[in-house]
């Protein structure tokens, strides 16, 4: 494994250049290349426990794009424009709670624990959502599924920036009806999975209208 070496400017110069694009130049789509190298490093995003609580959707379809706009206020522009649209999917309690069956199958399939180390580890995760963070609801559950999806997220629209590829995160949508669409029509089984996210992806129109705004890095941070 190589220690990486990408210079700090360069990335701080794409964290400058990304911005939550609204309108995209639908002349230019993404490679296949582009696009699983974007959605790579959401597969290999750091999540709580390494339980991975997501499921990502890319909408191509046109027809499948056109049912999301009633349910989905903040993405007609991005459905009609981006090169690629993705749904972020975070599972709900019947696949996250320390005695799903999802969580068992990745600590023996997927991080192949010993026997002894997968009951240690269930130990741990029971007292986390029973203890430490009272996740003691489905709603619960899931808004903590939606914070590790979050994660992958960011990831994927900071790996976007980094390669030139604009991204716009969208939070403008009604949550149940979207999530009713997505059982009726994209065979999205709801009691395992909620909407979190969509996100869009391409190159942009134009060039933001305004330079980006932050808060003072001194406001933000505070030392110890």
């Amino acid at each position: 494994m190589i220690t990486p070496n990408i210079a700090q400017e360069d990335i701080l110069n794409a964290f400058n250049y990304r911005h939550a694009t609204k309108e995209f130049d639908a002349s230019k789509t993404l490679t296949d290349d582009q696009i699983n190298f974007i959605l790579k490093t959401a597969n290999l995003s750091p999540s709580s426990f390494g339980f991975e609580p997501w499921h990502f959707v890319v909408v191509q379809d046109k027809e499948l794009r056109e049912l999301l706009k009633p349910v989905a206020w903040g993405a007609p522009l991005k459905l009609d424009t981006a090169s690629h649209f993705v749904l972020g999917l975070a599972m709900k309690a019947p696949m996250v709670k320390h005695n799903a069956p999802y969580i068992e199958h990745m600590m023996k399939e997927v991080k192949q624990m010993p026997a002894e180390v997968i009951e240690m580890y269930s130990k741990f995760y029971r007292e986390f959502q029973e203890r430490d963070f009272n996740l003691d609801t489905d709603k619960k559950l899931f808004d903590w599924s939606s914070k590790q999806t979050y994660i992958a997220l960011g990831n994927m629209m900071t790996a976007a920036a980094l390669t030139g590829v604009d991204s716009c995160p969208i939070e403008g949508f009604h949550q149940e009806k979207a999530e009713a669409l997505l059982q009726e029509k994209f065979g999205i089984d709801t009691d395992k999975y909620g909407l979190a996210f969509m996100a869009a992806f391409g190159y942009r129109k134009a060039d933001p209208e305004f330079p980006k705004s932050r808060r003072d890095f001194d406001d933000i941070v505070t030392w110890k």
